[in-house]
């Protein structure tokens, strides 16, 4: 028995087996009308760079580890830099969160920027932790000295 056909064969198998069963949990973000996430229109910006943006969140049915992330752009840039992270609870109430984090130096300056808020879950589908997009804010937000 000639050994290439069949592990092209079991590996194409694995994949389907692996796309069938993560398409619906990573597929689109959750419609609930109880999850959401803010983010504050004014954020600070320390003389050292550090950078700190907040706002809220509520979701639900989280069966794994949830965490708030964003990320933040000046101009007319396409990078993003991304602004640490904070563990999150999906318990259906409404709770604050608070980012801290540094870009390359220089890259951001006090004035108006473009935020994006994520709330994120990693759920365990099987053995493999994927991630389920719980609620999601583009926002234009002003940087101010701190």
């Amino acid at each position: 028995m000639r050994v290439r056909p069949l592990l092209g064969a079991a590996t194409g198998a694995v994949l389907l087996l692996l796309t069938g069963a993560t398409a619906a949990p990573a597929a689109a973000p959750a419609t609930a009308a109880s999850e959401d996430v803010t983010v504050e229109a004014v954020g600070r910006i320390a003389a050292d760079g550090t950078i700190t943006l907040s706002g809220t969140y509520t979701c639900v049915d989280a069966t794994g580890p949830v965490h708030i992330g964003s990320s933040v752009r000046q101009g007319a840039s396409t990078t993003s830099y991304g602004i640490g992270g904070t563990r999150g609870v999906c318990d259906g109430a409404q709770h604050r969160w608070q980012n801290t984090g540094r870009a390359t130096p220089g890259a951001i300056v006090p004035g108006p920027v473009h935020v994006q808020a994520t709330v994120l879950e990693l759920r365990l589908v099987g053995i493999l932790p994927l991630p389920r997009l719980h609620a999601v804010k583009d926002q234009d937000v002003t940087l101010t000295r701190s």
